[in-house]
């Protein structure tokens, strides 16, 4: 028999804070009535390294009949808060699947309906429509149409749940992140190597990206940034579970896009899965697999569709944060504004996650301050090594931003 494991964070929707004692019970698909595993969340709103059960790793790592991730119902429950009921979690073998849920306060004082969530097939799997083909560059310039003045990583995009023309469908606003993460967690298998993983992050990353920058659908008539429809866009779907090692790949790479010489604007980089679909000038995913296993990097990966003239570009402009990363990483020894202003963020931090320890907001980065940003690091699944590098930089603020509330939507 084979596991993976599942991780739950659990917030409110009214201050990012986390959610002690919220009651988490987990069931089979198969199974519904007969309870797998029942467990409160700690101080931290979490319940983490819950063992699932999982298809053999073999399914997920060449196209086969099988499917190859185990699904479960997950109910969220919590004194004063709506209860959510998610059904279609996926569990893979090896992996860590993240399921984060943010909890609507309720003046209910006896238990309510639950909302339901009900994750559909994932998109190797199921069927689902087939790109429609498109210019991997726009030609804005002589359109008339409005664009943005340069690359720009949102802090928040509006998902339309449907294919364009749906005026029925819901709109979400999506942290940018968030949305990348579920994207890809929707898209690929994420048994897949990181150099595979890497490749079809920044192709995701590109393609919304150019429809930030064009304004695509704006510049249609419409009030979203993309659609979860993949006849048109990516699949995207609301409270599904993410996995660790995609998660790990986006927090580093996020700001990262696509780009040919001379083109300011991230390429609409389109793909198909390579096995009922085929598409000879767009990267294949299952194919991008096959090259992650032979040793090709990201960009090899990447070249070997969309040819030797792409390369990674980055953008220094990322909304909704204090302030962008000092450059280099900060670690024992280093010292000044950024060092202190890191700290304060810790500190406010540590007000909703009491595990992470007060520091003295003096700028210099010592033990006790790296003691801190450990602590940070393995409550939030990053690589506890005690230095603020360029993913935990991004993620002290992050978090910073969600409990202190000093970036609010407009």
């Amino acid at each position: 028999m084979e596991y993976g494991k599942l991780n739950i964070n659990v917030v409110s929707t009214r201050d990012n804070r986390p959610v002690e004692d919220a009651t988490i019970r987990i069931t089979n698909e198969n199974e519904p009535e007969q309870t797998i595993e029942q467990a409160d969340t700690n101080s931290e709103g979490m319940l983490h390294d819950i063992e699932l059960e999982a298809p053999p790793l073999e399914y997920s790592m060449n196209p086969s009949a099988n499917k190859p991730y185990s699904e479960y119902t997950l109910y969220i429950s919590a004194p004063g808060f709506e209860t959510v009921e998610i059904g279609g979690a996926e569990i893979f073998s090896g992996e860590t699947a993240i399921q984060n849920i943010s909890l609507l306060p309720s003046e209910r004082t006896e238990p309510d309906s639950a909302e339901l969530y009900v994750i559909p097939d994932h998109t190797l799997w199921g069927d689902y429509p087939p790109k429609i083909a498109e210019d991997e560059i726009k030609p804005v310039t002589d359109s008339g149409e409005i664009v943005l003045s340069r690359v720009v990583i949102p802090e928040y995009i509006i998902v339309h749940d449907g294919p364009p023309s749906d005026s029925g469908a819901k709109d979400y606003y999506v942290k940018y992140k968030d949305y990348i993460k579920n994207v890809a967690s929707s898209e690929i298998y994420s048994t897949w190597s990181e150099a595979t993983i890497q490749a079809n992050v920044l192709a995701i990353q590109s393609f919304t990206l150019n429809r930030v920058y064009t304004e695509w659908y704006r510049n249609k008539g419409y009030n979203f940034t993309i659609t979860s429809s993949t006849a048109y866009d990516h699949k995207w779907i609301p409270n599904r579970n993410i996995f660790s090692s995609i998660s790990r790949v986006v927090d580093e790479l996020f700001s990262n896009y696509l780009s040919r010489p001379n083109v300011q604007q991230p390429l609409l980089t389109q793909y198909c899965d390579g096995k009922n679909i085929s598409c000879p000038d767009w990267l294949s995913q299952w194919g991008s697999k096959t090259l992650g296993d032979q040793g090709y990097t990201a960009i090899e990966i990447l070249r070997n569709y969309y040819g030797d003239s792409i390369y990674i570009n980055e953008t220094t402009e990322i909304s909704g944060i204090p302030s962008s990363y000092p450059g280099a990483p900060l670690r024992v020894g280093s010292s000044g504004d950024k060092v202190r202003q890191m700290q304060r963020q810790l500190n406010v931090v540590s007000n909703a996650y009491p595990r992470i320890p007060k520091v003295t907001e003096d700028g210099i980065f010592g033990p006790k301050t790296e003691d801190a940003v450990k602590t940070f690091q393995r409550v939030f699944g990053l690589t506890p090594d005690g230095i603020v590098g360029f993913a935990t930089w991004y993620k002290i603020s992050e978090i910073y931003v969600a409990v202190s509330r000093i970036a609010e939507l407009n």
